[in-house]
């Protein structure tokens, strides 16, 4: 199972150390954190920020660096753990982040925390790159269309909730703990982008899949790697320590690249503030928004007894648990990931009125699926003429939520003149805004 890994770093250190990785590395040593000498912390030949780097070749399965569970900083191994343990059903939240955040506010500002040289190594919190952080105006401007200002709307509402609901409550209990100064909303929100951008979250054992997910901690070491999807070096759990090892043989200069599994440019860019350019993250996807193909057949409805047997048969689609209306069908480059929920959908919505009672009476129970409904990419120009029709149409309204479209960006992409003269956060929107439009429209095509 892929490990969560880091977004890209952006800016400098928090702290004012002239050398904190020679901090870092001296802090290492004394933790019994390992680093392999045949790898390098260094700025020097990284896409951005702190990376590591293979200081000699580097083969598959060699071990890079082993963090011993006793250095990661969480919730149990903060020096208020013992507080937070006992206070664990106050600090109950939807995200189950609180406990985490709590322990990096109170080790940040503790002036003998003995996570201070990694915190040097942290990017300067005023400057991180999320979304959350982009003036209300520009993240619409850029972002319109591609779901990433809806997602960060609520986590902004999320964030406030839970800072004044549960955060700031127990900080001001506990004044001799946290100091006037990380009583913030502002500070809270930015580590809660350093816990969603920088955290592991360990995966839960096959047995233990009813369970709910491990919190998440923070382990020093393994979040300077920088992320690619075409990544060669992961992450291994065991008892005593996680180990960083090669995925695949790392020449000497090469940097190394962690990964945390298939994340299209969307969540890349809400959850860790990049993108990876046009085609080089083949996880991207797009959305359709289940409601859009609702709509879409609602405009092929003509009188009022069409659109009542339409509404039956999309709360029939919400009975079998197969749309909501806050549901998306995800497509991506080689595969509709969705499919079983899209198939579906276009089969009933757009099957014979009489077919559709029969259908409805055995509760979803037909025939197997045939050929001519698999909704494999590859089959789209296969399907029931109805089937693409409505699948067009709905791609259509799709495109209509950007602001651009597909051919001027194109026109910036081609222009690396033009493209080089937009500031940072255009450059990231426009891939991200790109690589749907691409998927979106390689789809339209296999329905005409």
């Amino acid at each position: 199972m892929a490990t969560r890994a880091k977004r890209r770093r952006v800016a400098g250190p928090v702290g004012g150390d002239p050398d904190p990785v020679a901090a870092f590395l001296s802090w290492c040593r004394r933790v019994g954190l390992e680093l392999s000498p045949k790898v390098a912390v260094s700025r020097q030949g990284t896409v951005a920020g702190y990376g590591m780097v293979a200081r000699e070749s580097v083969q598959p399965g060699e071990l890079l660096f082993a963090v011993p569970r006793a250095a990661l900083l969480s919730q149990h191994t903060c020096s208020i753990g013992g507080l937070l343990e006992r206070e664990r059903g106050a600090l109950q939240s939807p995200s189950g982040w609180v406990p985490l955040l709590l322990a990096l506010l109170h080790e940040l500002q503790a002036p003998a925390s003995p996570w201070s040289p990694y915190f040097a190594l942290w990017p300067e919190l005023g400057r991180l790159e999320h979304p959350m952080f982009w003036p209300e105006e520009e993240r619409r401007r850029l972002l319109q269309g591609t779901g990433v200002p809806e997602a960060v709307e609520k986590d902004l509402a999320n964030i406030r909730s839970e800072y004044y609901s549960i955060v700031l409550p127990f900080m001001e209990a506990h004044p001799d703990l946290f100091s006037p100064r990380v009583r913030s909303l502002e500070l809270y929100r930015q580590l809660v982008a350093v816990v969603m951008a920088y955290s592991f979250q360990e995966p839960l054992e096959e047995e233990e899949d009813d369970k709910e997910p491990n919190s998440p901690l923070m382990v020093p070491a393994a979040d300077i790697l920088n992320h690619l999807a075409n990544h060669n070096a992961n992450l291994e759990y065991s008892p005593n320590c996680l180990r960083m090892v090669a995925t695949q043989p790392i020449p000497k200069g090469h940097e190394i690249f962690n990964t945390y599994g298939q994340m299209a440019n969307w969540q890349l860019i809400h959850m860790y503030g990049f993108v990876e350019p046009y085609p080089d993250n083949t996880d991207d996807t797009a959305d359709i928004q289940m409601v859009t193909v609702r709509e879409a057949a609602l405009l092929g409805t003509k009188v009022e007894a069409e659109r009542l047997l339409l509404f039956e048969r999309w709360d029939f689609l919400c009975k079998l648990e197969m749309v909501g209306e806050e549901g998306a069908f995800v497509i991506g480059r080689e595969e509709v990931l969705t499919e079983e929920e899209l198939a579906t959908t276009l089969k009933v919505l757009c099957m014979p009125a009489e077919e559709f009672r029969e259908f409805k009476d055995q509760d979803g129970w037909g025939d197997d699926k045939r050929e001519e409904e698999s909704l494999t990419i590859t089959n789209i120009p296969k399907l029931k003429a109805s089937w693409r029709q409505l699948l067009r149409d709905s791609i259509l309204l799709t495109l209509q939520t950007y602001a651009t479209d597909l051919k001027s960006e194109q026109d910036v992409l081609s222009n690396k003149e033009v493209y080089t003269k937009l500031s940072w956060r255009e450059q990231q929107a426009l891939q991200v805004r790109y690589g749907q439009k691409m998927i979106l429209h390689q789809l339209l095509e296999l329905t005409s």
